[in-house]
């Protein structure tokens, strides 16, 4: 596809030509296979702890939007996966060096070329997305799109740091839990239960 086709396609909501461009979710997960995986969140409590070097350990680290690191010693420097449901200015893009961009946002107006052509780039479906949505009564955050999301993959087990449902805020802004458009009652309730359930989903 060409910059030009991707503006029009990106422009009209044409979906198809958009996930063209995209790698199939049962690959993407099948690159999990077998490893541990770290999934980092941004609640401002995770910059209180020293779980960095344990972060970083892990087969697969994967961080969200600006991907908030105030130190290497709370949050560790890697980031193997990056998902987006933002721009990402090149500056933050450059910081974070994802080795791999996942657009997780319904919006694909959002979207940009530079992500778009990635290497192994992944468009999650309007689907899932909605499907999560009417579940929970509101729009989902990234991570707990995240969270649904590989809890379908045959990774060996499922690292959640940073996610307390916005009871210290996020590091990501100063937004409190009445300004933005999700429900984190109901997400905790949701990943409480599929914590139950899933011994290889482990809350740090």
């Amino acid at each position: 596809m060409t910059r030009l086709g991707f503006l029009i396609a990106r422009s009209l909501r044409r979906e198809a030509p958009l996930a063209a461009l995209s790698v199939t979710q049962s690959d993407l997960l099948s690159d999990l296979a077998g490893k541990s995986v770290a999934l980092v969140g941004n609640a401002r409590a995770l910059s209180q702890g020293e779980a960095g070097a344990e972060i970083d350990a892990h087969d697969v680290v994967i961080r969200i939007n600006r991907a908030p690191m105030p130190s290497a010693h709370s949050h560790g420097t890697r980031t193997d996966w990056l998902a987006l449901a933002t721009s990402l200015p090149a500056a933050e893009r450059a910081r974070i060096s994802p080795g791999r961009i996942l657009w997780m946002s319904h919006k694909r107006k959002r979207l940009d070329w530079q992500s778009a052509q990635s290497p192994g780039f992944y468009l999650h479906p309007l689907a899932d997305y909605e499907a999560l949505k009417a579940h929970l009564g509101a729009q989902p955050t990234t991570g707990v799109m995240l969270i649904d999301m590989l809890a379908r993959s045959t990774l060996a087990r499922l690292d959640l740091y940073g996610f307390d449902f916005f009871a210290s805020l996020s590091l990501s802004g100063s937004r409190s839990a009445d300004k933005v458009p999700h429900d984190f009652a109901a997400e905790a309730a949701l990943v409480g239960n599929l914590i139950a359930q899933d011994s290889r989903i482990i809350r740090n």
